[in-house]
């Protein structure tokens, strides 16, 4: 374990250039280091993506790549995964020259190993249930603590982290003095389980929302995938907290299996089949808010302003977490009620998290929202839409859908079939591919799924255009269209995957604001 790379503790001064600084991961461990006194530079690709805007709210700008962005006083490298040694002429001459160079896992490891960290992860739901629980630690004061997701956060001012002004000022309350040294902070992040990326991460707590097969370029059968949880749970040190979905059949079996192996680990299921103080019971859809209880607020009414039980479901994980952090300090989660009420009141979504893009009147006076979001496994498609369905009861929902993989689609074809049945129209696209993977290895392509999902759905109901952004005419008559009896509050579009299709919404909007 010698030859592990670490920052340094004090990271006051210490230059840190990062090598692809514009990925959503990077962009969000720069916000981290910069608000703890690091010098930030970095490179990466000209085309203009979202962490743009975060990069230069921070005063930063994304150089091009070049050995000469390597000068004699950068300390460190963080390099994105997309980039390798061999080619990438900055790190070809850092490497050269002997400079410490850390993947961005190992540099958010590194800083986990620093502070009381809790790790969310999970197949689907790790962004929200991030964004979640950090709008709430956001509501309690006092409390020093970052948090870190893997999506712009609205609540957090529209980054992807939140850093609690008493961590920025280093000026500790001393109601939530930590006792256990080193740690002088809480540090809450999204962790990912794609190669084991999160087995870099050193984890106090674990929030586990789901286990499902997935990746399967690197994990060919789901006891791959399941068995890679099972030994991030493990890295919970002695009476860890492990909090799962209960209501999550891959959940259960991993924190089964872990805690055969662990059982010494602190078993924390939420949900409605939890049977625990973290129960969760559904309440009903009012005015655009989902509403729903948990046994510890005594079943006080609690809500959410997204759509979609599965959301419902991560609120109640992040409940659960914020609560047992505020035991880790001593404190009985009931007098935290409020802010913690205050907390999910204030979440509103993160950028294609059911992030509303647009929202105007078509040349015939129908009401339209344009919904983009980054469902890509059959799963989170199904219920993503399912909250919509229910969310938008007199809405007719346009889903346009682009798978993103051969291999998840190939391995999941007929789940993905299956997936989109809530919507009334569903307009399918061509695989968005990955770099990981090469077309010709597949039988497959997206008119295959097309076929696939005909079978469970009437033909008219279901389209296929091969680009996003063919199907634009289309789009725009169906929403002309003059509205139901079934849908008198008019259409949703919703741009749903992975890929580029958020175009289509994109072109649509500009079209009709024109």
């Amino acid at each position: 374990m010698s030859d592990i790379i670490h920052l340094p503790e004090n990271l006051s001064g210490v230059h840190i250039h990062f090598v692809g600084i514009k990925g959503t991961g990077m962009a969000a461990l720069v916000e981290i280091l910069f608000h703890n006194g690091a010098i930030i530079t970095g490179s990466d690709v000209s085309e203009r993506f979202y962490t743009d805007e975060i990069l230069e709210k921070l005063g930063l700008k994304a150089l091009p790549f070049s050995e000469k962005n390597i000068t004699d006083d950068i300390q460190y490298v963080v390099y994105s995964s997309a980039y390798k040694p061999e080619t990438n002429p900055d790190l070809k001459e850092a490497f050269k020259r002997g400079i410490p160079c850390l993947l961005y896992t190992q540099a958010l490891g590194s800083y986990s190993s620093r502070a009381y960290s809790c790790g969310i992860c999970g197949v689907h739901g790790k962004t929200t249930t991030t964004g979640i629980t950090g709008t709430i630690l956001k509501n309690i004061k006092n409390l020093p603590c970052q948090i870190l997701a893997g999506s712009i956060i609205n609540s957090f001012g529209k980054t992807c982290t939140y850093t609690s002004p008493d961590v920025q000022n280093k000026k500790f309350s001393p109601d939530f003095k930590i006792t256990n040294a080193p740690f002088n902070s809480v540090f809450v992040a999204e962790t990912c389980e794609y190669q084991r990326h999160f087995m870099s991460f050193f984890p106090q707590k674990i929030l586990l929302t789901s286990v499902e097969s997935d990746h399967q370029d690197y994990y060919p059968t789901y006891e791959d995938i399941r068995d890679a949880f099972v030994d991030y749970i493990c890295k919970l040190p002695e009476h860890g907290d492990l909090i799962y979905c209960a209501d999550d059949k891959g959940a259960v079996e991993a924190a089964l299996l872990a805690y055969n192996k662990r059982p010494d680990i602190n078993l924390v299921p939420y949900g409605e089949n939890a049977g625990s103080e973290y129960k969760l019971k559904f309440g009903k859809v009012e005015d655009e808010k989902n509403k729903f209880s948990m046994e510890i607020f005594e079943n006080k009414e609690l809500y959410l302003k997204v759509p979609g039980m599965h959301d419902v479901r991560d609120a109640c994980g992040a409940v659960a977490l914020v609560c047992q952090i505020l035991r880790y300090f001593g404190k009985h989660p009931f007098d935290y009620a409020e802010d913690i009420l205050n907390g999910l009141k204030e979440f509103s979504g993160g950028k294609r998290r059911s992030e509303i893009t647009g929202h105007f009147t078509s040349k015939n006076g129908n009401d339209v929202i344009v919904i983009d979001d980054y469902g890509h496994h059959p799963t989170a498609v199904k219920t993503t839409l399912e909250g919509y369905r229910d969310f938008y009861k007199g809405r007719k929902i346009i889903v346009d859908f682009m798978s993103h993989t051969y291999s998840r689609t190939q391995g999941l074809l007929q789940e993905f079939a299956q997936s989109t049945q809530s919507a009334d129209v569903i307009i399918l696209n061509k695989i968005y591919s990955s770099a990981r993977e090469n077309a010709s290895d597949f039988n497959i392509t997206g008119k295959t799924l097309y076929e696939e999902t005909v079978k469970y759905n009437s033909k008219d109901k279901v389209f296929y255009y091969e680009e996003a952004t063919d199907a634009l005419d289309f789009v725009t008559k169906l929403i002309e269209e003059p509205l139901s009896k079934d849908y008198p509050d008019g259409y949703i579009l919703v741009t749903m995957g992975a890929g580029d299709n958020w175009k289509l919404g994109s072109k649509l909007i500009e079209e009709y604001n024109k």
